[in-house]
């Protein structure tokens, strides 16, 4: 199982459990399901509840949400506004290049060719995207966004990570 974690944060951002695709080569899109589940609530796949196990009446918690931000325990936050937004993505990818420059010089070219005409896209889009940072919440990282797109005539969740700003660690 691979993990990709935020290289400023260490935080968990997504899984290859869920279907990826890598857009200019900068672009991370992890798709996506809503789900509702009862919390402490383990179930196996194929397994009977037991007879003997009756329900007791208690009220069970549920969480319902996007796989993706439940599982890797993604925060959402917000921008004011478009302006705020762009200021982000700016210091964001001057960190991310800095960062290229010391460690992976040969990444900065695809980068700074493919990132202008991505940035452009989220901008024009701005209105439809739900921002979430990681576990630790430190806007200093990476915020990933979620959009929904109709997928085989279903809204499907696609999170959105900049590939320059994560590690992938393998497990």
């Amino acid at each position: 199982m691979k993990i990709w974690k935020d290289i400023f944060t260490g935080d968990e951002m997504f899984s290859d459990t869920y279907k990826l695709k890598l857009v200019d080569n900068v672009m991370y899109e992890v798709y996506g399901k809503h789900v509702s589940r009862t919390l402490g609530d383990v179930q196996l796949d194929g397994a009977n509840p037991s007879a003997e196990e009756a329900d007791e009446g208690t009220d069970n918690a549920t969480e319902s949400g996007v796989d993706i931000v439940l599982n890797h325990r993604l925060v959402e936050t917000g921008f004011a506004d478009k302006k705020q937004f762009t200021t982000y993505l700016k210091d964001y990818m001057k960190k991310l290049v800095t960062r290229l420059e010391e460690n992976n010089p040969s990444e900065v070219e695809v980068f700074k060719t493919n990132i202008n005409k991505v940035m452009k896209d989220l901008l024009g889009r701005f209105k439809d995207l739900q921002f979430f940072t990681g576990e630790s919440m430190d806007c200093e990282g990476l915020i990933a966004m979620l959009e929904y797109r109709d997928i085989d005539g279903e809204s499907t969740p696609v999170l959105l990570c900049f590939k320059h700003g994560l590690e992938e660690e393998k497990f």
